[in-house]
């Protein structure tokens, strides 16, 4: 391996041998000659392979030991800041421990579009100082936008949208003289944060919080630290300040949000915070805007990222701080690709570059709770809610005892609480977590469940788009009216309810309330969530019927009730962390209500009000359960006490797959000799996907076994020929 982790970077001279990691899907490190004018361990370049140019590093030295004279020289290096010594540890670091190999990695940290592409320009306007004789209201609304931005540039549409007014405004003062057109680069450094702005008045346990946040990062030592706090605590408040200390120290920092939908409100947040929009990265951002985010970040002209689980993979210059806001939530787990936890791997970064870790949660995950009680993180305790707003009242309605139809989900007790919250105009949250209207499709006359034609699941309908959908594949199909296997029509029923059933019901029990449904499946872009978000916070809708994506954040200041439809749902199973999501969700969608000045109350609808989950979400007791929870994980030795690997062999040959995962069992030696257990082969619970069959094999072993290099070592042993496929799951959070 070259010294590319290392803190000084070596210079190779026009011609010298240089190793050149791409991210093409190769086995090896390339060797290329430096290019005219030489180059610089970590400068990102562009190299010949075969006929095409390729995206790479220079690693390092390259290989010596053959003819000079087969080498191709590097075509050119890019113009982007290099990369550091600390990204190719941590792209090394997170690699070794995921089990991935190098160009995955590369290409995980390399995914903005354009980076060879030479950097490209735009117009841009400034003003004159000449103030045309007669103005409109709308120019002189012009002219004083520009006067409140002295010396600034802007497009013609960040003016027009800045004074609110029309291109054809813009383009008029260009003409008449008020305002110079001329050319600038695309990438733009982000506009500054002022980390010397006053934020809000905290109380009394929120400045203790934000002091010791605050602390930590003025030592510029590395630290991880877990700020719990019930819901509506004010936690972003707290750690905006810690913020606001990284910014001083002139370092940077990052934000990780679970959710697109919660981009939005932040964003606003640190905007009246440090009065500037910091960067954002995720999927919603045009590509344009990837790049110039990528590019920035590298040369240190942005100050704070807001972003999903892949920012972490952004070239920072100087991290000094990283969120990891909702922390608990499934969504930091990547379940494709390179697998890994942002949670995990953000510490991990964190500790590379001596920064600070601020793992927020009302509700944390059992591996940071454990990590707390073990003293490796500091824990911080936000216990009330901040401003007039107290916690909800969390009551249990025993399904047993209502009288519901069997084509209903909406208890007489739930539906009582609904009318008197409209009759008050105050706002109802009925979640269910099951996308869609119905989870299965049945044929009445022989039984059939309408299944996916690429996957072992079955298929889901979508009344408002008319369709079956496969949640796994995406696979999509029109509603049947005869029975795929008996041709009997007229026949299929839908079974149990979704989101978009349960909105159909309430349409008919509450005829004249304005109802919005806030599912993922439902809206076209990022944008049009955010938009229905926001239109719902202002108070526009009587009745919000949602899935989990309600759960994360979100601040409905009008909402009073909160119904949970099937509290059950996440209860059953053999999943080791079910009954810990059951809990988790359940208290986060209970805390969205009475966030503001009215008591919140939150139902839960159960056949098992006795169960022990249901128990310690009523009582509020989470360390109880935590306490539960931890023993029964350490007596069976599974994470956070044990480590567990999870192999998913994959083949359109059911049988292929099935004969090397016996094999792969058989041959077990590696795993064996530092203790570790081989359960399976076995058919993955989705077996298959896509037209692909999959089959599970689970490694258990003790917590401080060598996990990584004996599945490497055991891995050698099978090489992959044809259409078979391994994909090694180090700390799966789900089993499917």
């Amino acid at each position: 391996m070259s010294n590319a982790g290392s803190d000084v970077a070596r210079r190779f001279g026009a011609g010298e041998r240089v190793a050149v990691m791409t991210t093409q899907p190769l086995d090896r490190i390339l060797t290329y000659k430096a290019p005219e004018g030489g180059c610089v361990q970590g400068d990102y370049v562009e190299a010949p392979l075969g006929p095409r140019k390729v995206l790479g590093v220079i690693w390092g030295p390259g290989e010596t030991g053959f003819d000079a004279a087969k080498l191709r020289a590097v075509n050119k290096v890019l113009d982007v800041a290099p990369m550091r010594g600390e990204m190719a540890d941590f792209l090394t670091r997170v690699g070794d421990y995921t089990i991935t190999p190098m160009n995955h990695m590369l290409r995980l940290a390399t995914r903005a579009p354009g980076l060879m592409d030479p950097p490209s320009m735009r117009k841009v306007l400034r003003a004159t100082g000449f103030r045309p004789n007669r103005l409109t209201d709308a120019r002189a609304k012009v002219i004083a936008a520009m006067d409140d931005n002295p010396g600034a540039a802007f497009t013609q549409t960040e003016l027009a949208g800045l004074a609110d007014v029309s291109g054809s405004v813009v383009k008029g003062l260009v003409k008449l003289g008020a305002l110079r057109e001329e050319d600038a680069p695309r990438d733009m450094p982000y506009p500054f944060l002022d980390p010397l702005k006053p934020g809000k008045t905290l109380t009394e346990d929120q400045g203790v919080a934000a002091r010791q946040l605050t602390d930590a990062v003025k030592s510029g030592r590395y630290g991880t630290t877990l700020l719990r706090g019930v819901t509506g605590s004010g936690k972003t408040e707290v750690y905006m300040e810690a913020v606001a200390a990284c910014l001083r120290k002139g370092r940077q920092a990052l934000v990780l949000l679970p959710e697109i939908a919660l981009t939005s409100e932040f964003l606003k947040r640190v905007e009246e915070r440090f009065g500037a929009r910091p960067a954002e990265w995720h999927s919603g951002v045009t590509m344009t805007e990837r790049r110039r985010c990528w590019r920035m970040i590298g040369e240190g002209e942005a100050q704070l990222v807001v972003g999903a689980r892949s920012a972490l993979f952004l070239p920072f210059r100087d991290l000094g701080l990283i969120i990891v806001d909702e922390e608990h939530d499934n969504s930091y787990k990547q379940e494709d690709g390179v697998l890994y936890s942002a949670r995990d791997m953000a510490v991990l970064r964190a500790s590379i570059v001596d920064a600070q870790v601020v793992l927020a949660s009302a509700t944390p995950s059992l591996e940071t709770w454990a990590n707390c009680e073990a003293g490796k993180y500091k824990r911080i305790e936000l216990t009330s809610r901040y401003g007039p707003a107290v916690l909800p009242d969390m009551r249990a309605i025993d399904m047993r005892t209502e009288d519901l139809p069997s084509n209903s989900w909406i208890s007489p007790t739930l539906k009582s609480a609904i009318t008197a919250r409209i009759a008050k105009g105050e706002q109802s949250l009925l979640f269910i977590n099951r996308r869609g209207y119905a989870p299965v499709t049945i044929c009445r006359a022989c039984g059939h469940q309408v299944g996916c034609d690429h996957c072992d699941a079955r298929m889901v309908e979508h009344r408002f788009q008319k369709r079956l959908v496969c949640h796994q594949c995406g696979e999509t199909k029109p509603m049947p009216e005869v029975c795929p296997d008996c041709e009997v029509e007229g026949k299929m029923a839908p079974v149990g309810p979704g989101v978009e059933r349960l909105a159909e019901e309430v349409t008919t029990s509450f005829p004249d309330a304005r109802i919005a449904v806030l599912s993922s499946d439902l809206f076209g872009s990022a944008r049009a969530l955010k938009a229905e978000i926001e239109r719902i916070a202002a108070g526009e809708a009587d009745i919000i019927i949602g899935t989990q994506l309600v759960a994360k954040g979100h601040n409905f200041p009008h909402l009073t009730l909160v119904g949970v439809i099937d509290a059950d749902l996440g209860l059953q199973g053999s999943d080791l962390r079910a009954a810990e999501r059951s809990f988790q969700l359940i208290r986060q969608v209970a805390g969205r209500a009475g966030r503001s000045e009215a008591r919140g109350t939150a139902l839960l609808q159960t056949f098992q009000p006795e169960h022990p989950v249901i128990r310690a979400i009523l009582s509020g007791d989470e360390e109880k359960f935590w306490r539960a929870e931890a023993g029964e994980r350490h007596h069976a030795g599974v994470p956070p006490y044990g480590r567990l690997a999870g192999i998913v062999i994959s083949s359109p040959d059911v049988q292929a797959a099935f004969d090397l995962g016996s094999d792969m069992a058989r041959r077990d030696g590696p795993l064996r000799d530092i203790g570790a257990q081989v359960f399976g082969p076995a058919p993955a619970p989705i077996a298959r996907v896509r037209g692909r069959h999959r089959v599970r094999l689970l490694i258990k072993a003790e917590k401080s076994a060598p996990i990584q290099a004996a599945i490497r070592k055991w891995l050698t042993q099978f090489p992959v020929k044809g259409d078979l496929r391994i994909q090694v799951d180090i700390d799966p959070q789900s089993f499917y």
